[in-house]
């Protein structure tokens, strides 16, 4: 399982790894509504994510870290919903494994710069999809599964 986190939308993304092949299992987004306190906010992602998990059974979590600094507003409601995601990981009893933004770009497309879209389409061609996964954020969660799969050994 990967997980783009974020407040106002979390994205997650479950692959199943057979030997060297790898498949969507479900992929989508957490919204909570702006105008939300915080506290419920964090409670939203928290009873979403742990249905999730108990529907689609992982066995690893991968998360992006948390890597900008030029909105502290911003990067503290991320580190906060990051902390209610790890939370959800170990009650579940899943192993945990972080990931830059750059080592996922480097690591679905080669080039630790790739944009959205590049992203995206990789993500779509490494899971045989039609289309590339939407919105973004169930993107980016695929790619941070995506990651971990590739950098581990699966024989």
């Amino acid at each position: 399982m990967g997980i783009d986190p974020g407040t106002g939308i979390l994205g997650f993304g479950v692959i199943e790894v057979k030997r060297r092949s790898v498949q969507l299992v479900d992929a989508g987004v957490i919204r909570t509504p702006v105008h939300e306190d915080d506290a419920v906010r964090l409670l939203t992602i928290y009873d979403e994510l742990t249905d999730i998990i108990v529907h689609t059974k992982p066995q690893i979590m991968s998360v992006e870290k948390l890597f900008f600094a030029r909105n502290v507003t911003t990067a503290m409601t991320v580190a906060q919903a990051r902390g209610v995601v790890l939370l959800c990981a170990m009650q579940a009893q899943l192993t945990i494994f972080e990931y830059t933004p750059m080592q996922i770009k480097q690591a679905i497309t080669g080039y630790g710069k790739a944009d959205k879209k590049q992203m995206q389409e990789m993500v779509r061609v490494l899971l045989k999809l039609k289309e590339a996964p939407k919105p973004d954020d169930a993107a980016d969660a695929l790619a941070t599964a995506l990651t971990h799969a590739s950098s581990a050994n699966f024989a």
